[in-house]
């Protein structure tokens, strides 16, 4: 087996459970019970217990009568380094420890932790844990798992990969109670071998799911993961809930650094990387669910067709997705006048279509719908109302080829369980309630968006290298003009007499400030002052810069009115060089509404970050102001990204504010921050 072959650990042929006991309190009575199963199907199960003559004394001892690919281990953190040591030296291509007392507790359990790693790069082993619950791999009756109630996991077409061991049960059981089931699904625990990436890519070639649920609590290696993610993502679709949205970061020097917090870099890079990124449990449930079912055609802007057969789950369905940002056009007059044959006429009928007490009409009301030009998905519910009509007939009915259904059915008892399940096994994505289709509705939108770009990492282009060390903003801004970036007129001046010659050259009103490469936040020390029309006027503002000691000014032309962002590039620790873009000043920082990016960005996917912004509304046009032109930004973006990604000296580059105006994006103050510099930067 090789290091990037996980069947020993998910398929094996052979199990030994080392640490078993007839004690049924104990871990490893309670480890053998759950794979009792695996030994009915005809597999390998060997109980292992030195001081227990029932069982085999040793690893070795239990492979002389069949195989042994993995060794479930529970027994203490400091036996269990031998143990895996041995169950390497008999042949074992994995095992999993179960146990806690690693590096999570700190103390000797680091050290533990350390030996077991040594182990598994010496042997080659593949180590899951350890603290963890193990996972379940229902399709070849493997449950390795000491939680009450595992076995009930029935097999199906979903794969979680979860940080937690409890976060992966909870899932496993929300989706089997959903009538999905799973394929396999893990609890990483410490992940000192088996990490995300992992067993991603394992899955990326597994006939048997068809989505997967990634569960995020921190990540060690942010590249990995990314690449893992578009790996897969290619093949099947991958949800992700990422965990920590409330934390707060050390601020770093600049806005970017505050803004950037691990949970929304985490979160934009897995979107980038094709994944859809969902806020909680249940919501994640919904989203896989769907698209282990279904998925719609690629599409930038999918639209929403919106069925249901009763008026007040229809408005929160609707009301949910319009939170979601999602697309629900107004049907065509041809589907419209279709449906005015099918449905009374007071009915609602341009998009949502309220069908008022469904009946055999039903399946041509969503055909009609389905097959209207501007529906790429329909969201429909009902409430279970058997003498009515054959709701999963009715679906059925309705199917155009590439416009999948979400069908929300309302309803409690075994015969809605039953007819959810007939719809899911028909190929139609089911939800419980209004919130779940909007869910998953909006998750097949997500997913649509990102199949019709490229999730491939772009090349940079060509940008200027050798940038290092210290840079005042007249630095910094030549190499903005360098990249194709605006700025204003500007002159250095040294003396007082420079900064008059400077005023008379630009003509007013200029901005006058304070040139010093250590200063990061001008404005907070008083050394940027702005209007400056006259000569009077513009003594009094070299007065006051004088005051805090100026040695240099920066005399530059006022730019026009328009609407202020925040740009910025930095190093992220974990993911590497990041693109963040916001409404600019303490805006940005007050409300979180940013986009974030990996860089290097296609100009293409970099131009779209505006429309992430709940402020987009102010960059199109508002109240008769300047309008924002993708392609621009895109531009800007892009370079910027490739600015930073071409020089490894640099840790951070912020424009801000950059303001949209009549012409165009101008930068009227940047700020560069040098790697070796970045983390005494003074916030002044």
């Amino acid at each position: 087996m090789t290091r990037t072959d996980l069947n020993a650990l998910f398929a094996p042929k052979g199990i030994a459970v080392v640490g078993a006991s007839r004690n049924p309190a104990k871990l490893g009575a309670t480890m053998a019970r759950s794979l009792s199963g695996f030994a009915e199907r005809g597999g390998h199960l060997a109980l292992v217990n030195s001081r227990d003559d029932t069982m085999y004394p040793s690893v070795a001892a239990a492979a002389e009568h069949g195989p042994v690919d993995l060794a479930v281990v529970c027994v203490p953190a400091a036996a269990s380094v031998s143990v895996v040591a041995e169950a390497a030296a008999a042949g074992a291509g994995a095992a999993v420890i179960c146990g806690g007392g690693f590096a999570e507790a700190g103390g000797p359990g680091i050290g533990y932790q350390d030996d077991l790693a040594a182990v598994a790069a010496e042997t080659g082993i593949r180590l899951l844990g350890p603290n963890t619950s193990g996972f379940l791999a229902p399709h070849v009756g493997v449950t390795a798992s000491f939680v009450p109630g595992v076995t009930q996991v029935r097999p199906g077409r979903v794969a979680v990969v979860a940080a937690s061991g409890g976060v992966n049960h909870a899932l496993s059981f929300l989706l089997t109670e959903a009538g999905h089931g799973v394929s396999l699904a893990v609890g990483l625990g410490n992940a000192v071998d088996v990490s995300a990436p992992d067993v991603l890519d394992h899955l990326a070639v597994d006939p048997g799911t068809g989505a997967v649920a990634l569960h995020i609590e921190s990540v060690a290696d942010g590249p990995r993961l990314v690449e893992a993610v578009r790996r897969l993502s290619a093949e099947r679709p991958v949800v992700a809930l990422v965990v920590g949205r409330h934390d707060i970061g050390a601020f770093a020097a600049s806005h970017t650094g505050a803004l950037a917090t691990s949970w929304r870099t985490t979160r934009a890079a897995l979107a980038q990387a094709g994944a859809v990124t969902v806020d909680d449990e249940r919501e994640l449930v919904d989203a896989v669910g769907a698209l282990s079912v279904t998925r719609a055609r690629p599409a930038r802007e999918a639209g929403v067709g919106v069925v249901t057969a009763q008026a007040g789950p229809g408005l929160l369905l609707l009301d949910d997705l319009r939170g979601r940002r999602a697309r629900v056009p107004e049907l065509t007059g041809t589907t419209q006048d279709t449906l005015g044959t099918l449905l009374p006429p007071l009915t609602f009928q341009a998009n949502p279509v309220d069908t008022g007490r469904p009946g055999p009409e039903l399946g041509r009301i969503f055909h009609a719908v389905a097959s209207d030009p501007q529906v790429d998905v329909v969201a429909a519910y009902a409430l279970y109302e058997p003498d009515a009509v054959d709701l999963v007939a009715a679906a059925e009915e309705g199917r155009v080829p590439e416009v999948p259904v979400v069908f929300g059915l309302g309803g409690t008892g075994e015969d809605v369980v039953a007819q959810r399940r007939d719809l899911l096994a028909a190929g139609i994505a089911v939800a419980n309630d209004p919130r779940g289709v909007a869910a998953a509705t909006g998750a097949l939108l997500a997913d649509a968006r990102a199949r019709e770009r490229s999730t491939a990492a772009p090349t940079p282009s060509a940008a200027p290298t050798g940038i290092h060390g210290p840079h005042d903003e007249d630095q910094a801004k030549s190499l903005l003009d360098r990249i194709g970036v605006g700025t204003t007129p500007r002159r250095v001046c040294a003396s007082r007499a420079e900064a008059h010659t400077a005023l008379a050259e630009l003509g007013g009103p200029v901005a006058v400030k304070i040139l010093d490469a250590a200063i990061l936040h001008k404005t907070e020390i008083g050394g940027v002052h702005l209007g400056i029309r006259s000569a009077d006027e513009l003594d009094s503002a070299l007065d006051a810069l004088d005051a805090v000691d100026a040695q240099r000014y920066l005399v530059e032309s006022m730019a026009s009115g328009g609407v202020d962002l925040v740009l910025g590039a930095r190093r992220d620790p974990v993911f590497g060089p990041i693109l963040l873009l916001g409404l600019g000043g303490t805006t940005a920082e007050a409300l979180a509404d940013v986009a974030i990016r990996l860089a290097p960005v296609a100009p293409e996917e970099a131009g779209a970050m505006s429309t992430e912004l709940a402020g987009q509304a102010l960059l199109d046009g508002w109240r008769g102001g300047p309008v924002l032109e993708p392609a621009e930004l895109g531009r800007v973006v892009a370079a910027l990204g490739d600015l930073l990604v071409a020089n490894p000296d640099l840790d951070e580059i912020e424009v801000n504010p950059l303001r949209l105006t009549a012409t165009g994006l101008v930068a009227l103050d940047a700020v560069v921050i040098p790697r070796e510099a970045s983390d005494a930067q003074p916030h002044q």
